[in-house]
């Protein structure tokens, strides 16, 4: 199959991109050949006119698509009253309470904009609350950019546990004593961590879905119970899966309720808002005086902003609709199960692991259930099949498959058909 033709003027923005922008990119991506001027629904165009059916949603917000006609009157009618005022607003309010009603553990609401604020104050409330210093994260775990977050998020080299080892430049060295790191999916050794470390602990951080691989059964249980038997709070972080795995987000869809969480991408359909939710005594932290003089200081420009409550709220309201996550979950399944097929027959070792809303395929001979089992992965071959993908018209982010609740049959046989082509080349 040849190669997307690229425009004159795509090629000249691309050229000053790599001028300008470090590494000729926004960070998001490595993905730096193709710049997307539109989106609308399951699909998006690149400067070239060539379209795409769209996996990565803009890195998951656009759960219902890009440019929802519903999001975009919702958006289009607030703009012309404002667009931040750092002041408290009605849809703001309206946003909290729907959140308060849909996710378990929600009894306060508090907005930042970005999942790395999200987590990064979700952290430190705990550890307001709990009135000590650490926080346990899982070896793997995405949390975002903050300090804490990229501490054993991707090591090529991992230390015994519970040690951490940063993945970034710039990040201290002292905050390496603050984080204690344990392995997903392994409540044995997670358990014997936490009764060794429990008074030093002010929290638990965890992906209820570690990027892509599921929690196995009793895992997430066990976790809360250990977390609950000590008195440390147990934190989701569900900026992925909120509002994605059920509209009360992973919580719901495992049954297991954590104490605070961080809520991001889908629940402001595309906008920059996200939150920390939680229990009403850990959340109080947030307010001053109610803990004496002290509290967790958190503010923010854009906190909760009109524009991007009124697109959340939008956004929510179509989730609600009769039959949103059938469909979804429906769509998904179809996908991984074909994938799955097609690996088959080509005899090409791999595994297809997630969740019908959220996959990827790892090429590996052998099951995954945490990050270590994925370092002998074949990366190179994952890279170049995301290429040839691209080539056939298939947008995705290098590490999963988002599904949209817009995503229909059309759109499920040009990505089978995709991936045959894909994978005969491959």
């Amino acid at each position: 199959m040849a190669r997307r033709q690229v425009s004159a003027r795509e090629r000249q923005v691309l050229d000053a991109a790599s001028r300008l922008l470090p590494g000729g990119s926004n960070g998001n991506t490595v993905t730096m050949d193709t710049i997307i001027a539109s989106g609308r629904g399951p699909r998006v165009w690149d400067m070239s006119g060539n379209e795409y059916v769209d996996y990565a949603l803009g890195s998951g917000p656009m759960l219902i698509g890009h440019a929802h006609p519903e999001v975009v009157a919702a958006v289009e009618a607030q703009l012309s009253k404002g667009t931040t005022y750092f002041a408290l607003n009605e849809h703001m309010v309206l946003l909290a309470e729907e959140i308060a009603r849909a996710v378990p553990c929600a009894e306060k609401v508090r907005f930042a904009s970005s999942g790395t604020e999200a987590t990064f104050f979700a952290m430190r409330a705990a550890r307001a609350y709990r009135g000590r210093d650490k926080i346990l994260k899982f070896e793997g775990g995405f949390h975002g950019m903050n300090d804490y977050g990229l501490m054993s998020m991707s090591p090529g080299e991992p230390l015994d546990f519970p040690a951490p080892t940063p993945d970034a430049l710039g990040i201290p060295e002292s905050v390496e004593g603050d984080m204690l790191v344990a392995p997903f999916n392994d409540i044995e050794t997670v358990a014997a961590i936490i009764e060794r470390h429990h008074d030093e602990l002010g929290g638990v951080i965890v992906e209820p879905l570690q990027r892509i691989i599921p929690p196995k059964p009793g895992f997430l249980e066990g976790l809360r119970d250990v977390t609950r038997q000590y008195g440390v709070p147990l934190i989701f972080d569900e900026i992925v899966t909120g509002f994605r795995f059920a509209y009360g987000g992973a919580q719901e869809y495992y049954g297991v309720t954590p104490d605070l969480c961080a809520l991001g991408k889908a629940v402001a359909g595309g906008f920059p808002l996200s939150a920390i939710a939680g229990r009403a005594d850990i959340m109080d932290y947030f307010a001053p005086g109610a803990h004496g003089e002290k509290h967790v200081m958190q503010e923010g420009t854009l906190n909760g902003n009109p524009v991007a409550a009124v697109a959340g709220l939008a956004t929510l309201q179509v989730l609600r609709e009769e039959g949103a996550y059938e469909r979804l979950f429906e769509t998904g399944a179809r996908l991984m199960g074909s994938l799955r097929e097609l690996l088959y027959q080509a005899e090409m070792p791999a595994q297809v692991v997630g969740e019908p809303p959220m996959f990827d395929v790892v090429f590996i001979d052998h099951a995954v259930g945490d990050y270590r089992d994925t370092l002998d992965r074949d990366q190179a071959k994952l890279l170049r099949f995301n290429e040839l993908l691209r080539e056939r018209g298939v947008f995705k982010n290098n590490s999963k498959y988002y599904v949209s609740t817009v995503h229909g049959d059309s759109e499920v046989e040009e990505t089978v058909a995709a991936w045959r082509s894909a994978l005969g080349e491959l």
